[in-house]
């Protein structure tokens, strides 16, 4: 702990956001950089707790303190390596998490003010690519194969770890490019392609093989009795593509998300989120689509259906794209400003999130159901809406809906479904099939996929050890 007194001097300092005349007119990313004397001092602030909670916090169990303190003392490289032990990509989490450690820091309790670990972990990793502390590692090979279907944050954890304790890996991906949710969920204004293109870089040199455009179905064989057919998990099959593998690797995420099914749900202009935001960052990526298939909120008005970061991720796309106004709304109540007691330490604070995109422009609204979808000729005019509150439950269990106004009609020629994710169901696979992330535990946060990509190649190298030392 190179300055003992930094956390009684130095206040909290973000790098914040570019002015918002200034970012609407394009998918940059928002976020700006502190200069390196600024970053460093940020760092200071780290107190180094004897018993730091940011480790316990972190589902990849990342030592702020350790790399705070060396970068502090502007030892950059050391600081990556510290980084890159328990994290494979900084540079993604980075940008995009929500950051559970500050929210476990010590300074964040007792001033409100957390040390700035998201934005340091992002200025080390973009100082480790600019100065070249990324090198590439050649792993001496065991002669065992395992193959990852998918290459979200899980499926590229799992695959880099495995291919460092020298497995021969390929990963398979069903879209035309890697990266999963990373690459078509997140706008480019929270993370540029270009990061997700260099790591892939990366992983490529040191031996992982990428097959894109192959989408393979793992799938039960049946079996008929009385006549009946009924699945049979003992007839699994693996796709012919896999046979050769000594394990296979399922990342495949969330990929069904959770509909609303309103009358008028098949107008045209009523779409699920991710509908529109990988779209957009296909067009982005140099993709052409017909008038007929774009989406887009250009002179349109826009309700975003859903209060969490998808449909903030609506709303600052809709702006880039020349709406005429946003609305959101979200169901549940409005949440407490600053501090919730209903979600003391160690739980996540549930508190009001605003986001930069929040901040270009958007009506906000709680406690608000929708009833029915409106249109002319087919295409989407309205959406008619009903204030609601929560009562409990004599029984227990999900509070009871009630309705608290009269029904109105919100005028909109674009609807956006962003209501969360449903969580896969999976057959019982053969003992040499691992599934992580999302695909096992539903939609959650990229630091936790990661983590669960490293913690499956960990059972997985258990699993193919234990079989060669069986045979």
């Amino acid at each position: 702990m190179g300055n003992p007194k930094a956390f009684l001097t130095v206040p909290r300092k973000e790098a914040g956001y570019r002015p918002v005349h200034d970012r609407i007119h394009d998918f940059g990313e928002v976020e700006q950089t502190l200069n390196t004397k600024d970053r460093q001092e940020q760092a200071s602030r780290c107190m180094d707790c004897g018993v730091p909670f940011c480790h316990w916090a972190c589902p990849l169990g990342n030592k702020d303190p350790e790399w705070n303190d060396a970068l502090y003392h502007g030892e950059w490289e050391n600081a990556y390596k510290l980084l890159k032990k328990t994290n494979p990509f900084p540079e993604f989490t980075g940008r995009i998490c929500p950051a559970l450690c500050e929210k476990a820091c010590i300074l964040y309790h007792t001033t409100g003010e957390a040390v700035t670990n998201r934005e340091n972990e992002a200025a080390i990793a973009e100082r480790a690519f600019l100065e070249g502390y990324v090198t590439i590692e050649k792993p001496v090979r065991n002669g065992k194969k395992v193959a990852v279907i998918g290459s979200g944050p899980a499926g590229l954890a799992a695959a880099n770890e495995l291919n460092l304790m020298g497995y021969s890996v390929t990963v398979f991906e069903k879209n035309e490019a890697a990266g999963g949710l990373l690459r078509y969920g997140i706008p480019n204004f929270k993370l540029n392609k270009t990061v997700i293109d260099r790591r892939i870089s990366v992983m490529e040199q040191e031996g992982v093989e990428f097959r894109y455009n192959e989408e393979l179905i793992m799938k039960n064989e049946e079996s008929s009795v009385d006549g009946t057919a009924v699945a049979n998990s003992s007839l699994f099959t693996l796709p012919s593509s896999l046979k050769d593998y000594d394990a296979i690797v399922i990342a495949t995420g969330t990929p069904t998300a959770r509909d609303l099914k309103a009358p008028g749900r098949e107008l045209k202009g009523v779409h699920l989120a991710l509908e529109l935001l990988s779209q957009q960052n296909r067009v982005l990526a140099g993709m052409t689509f017909s008038d007929e298939e774009r989406i887009t909120a250009k002179g349109k008005d826009v309700l975003v259906i859903g209060g969490g970061d998808t449909g903030s991720d609506c709303i600052g796309t809709a702006h880039r794209q020349g709406c005429k106004s946003v609305t959101q709304i979200e169901i549940m109540p409005k949440p407490p400003v600053g501090h919730n007691p209903n979600t003391p330490w160690p739980n996540w604070p549930v508190i009001l999130k605003t986001t930069s995109s929040h901040e270009e422009g958007c009506t906000r609204r709680w406690n608000i159901n929708t009833l029915e979808f409106l249109g002319k000729d087919g295409k989407l005019t309205g959406v008619k809406i009903q204030p609601i509150d929560w009562k409990p439950n004599p029984e227990g269990g999900r509070p009871i809906m009630v309705e608290a106004g009269e029904p109105e009609i919100i005028k909109a020629e674009l609807v956006l479904l962003a209501m969360g994710f449903l969580k896969p169901e999976h057959p019982q696979y053969p003992e040499n099939v691992f599934v992580c992330g999302d695909a096992a535990n539903g939609a959650s946060l990229v630091v936790r996929a990661i983590a669960s990509g490293k913690q499956t190649a960990r059972k997985v190298d258990e699993f193919i050890i234990k079989k060669k030392l069986r045979s």
